[in-house]
């Protein structure tokens, strides 16, 4: 059963609005077209350490930035991705994935017997795109993204780790 909206502790709540509302009162982008100006999707980790926009300077309306458990070349990553080349013109697709990952710590069947004994959900077999190499894990997604009938030919992709204990990006594919 999914978290509601009141489980969230209102001191939390009250702040995310607090925020808002002082980042709209100063907000100035809202002329910004749809499309992004860099023509450019990143993919990244949701890690709460691994802000993309910031570690790679993106500016707001700049590049689309997609992000999950992993950073990982999902189903749902290159849905995302399909609609940003076909509809929005992206060129580019930029995958990051970081050190110190979460996903590095589990494998399918661990993560499934948690579910099944927290939730009492069976979901044997279901691939929760865990890794035991955080350089191999990019040079896959690259990978994935490049073979994917849904990516236009030709994109350019790019593959990164992040570290998180420098702020600094390394290149990998």
């Amino acid at each position: 059963m999914a978290a509601a909206s009141s489980d969230v502790p209102q001191d939390l709540h009250s702040e995310f609005l607090r925020n808002n509302a002082d980042f709209a009162a100063k907000f100035e982008d809202g002329s910004l077209p749809l499309p992004p100006a860099r023509q450019a999707l990143v993919l990244a980790c949701m890690d709460a350490r691994l802000h993309p926009e910031k570690v790679l300077g993106i500016r707001i309306g700049a590049c689309h930035c997609v992000r999950n458990a992993g950073g990982r070349a999902s189903d749902d990553a290159i849905r995302s991705i399909a609609i940003s080349q076909r509809l929005l013109g992206t060129k580019e697709v930029h995958i990051v994935h970081h050190t110190d990952c979460g996903m590095l710590t589990f494998t399918n069947d661990q993560i499934a017997a948690k579910i099944k004994t927290d939730l009492g959900v069976d979901v044997a077999g279901r691939d929760f795109l865990p890794f035991p190499d955080l350089d191999q894990s990019v040079r896959d997604d690259v990978a994935i993204v490049k073979a994917s009938p849904l990516v236009a030919p030709g994109t350019v992709v790019h593959g990164y780790v992040y570290d998180v204990t420098t702020g600094k990006v390394r290149v990998v594919a």
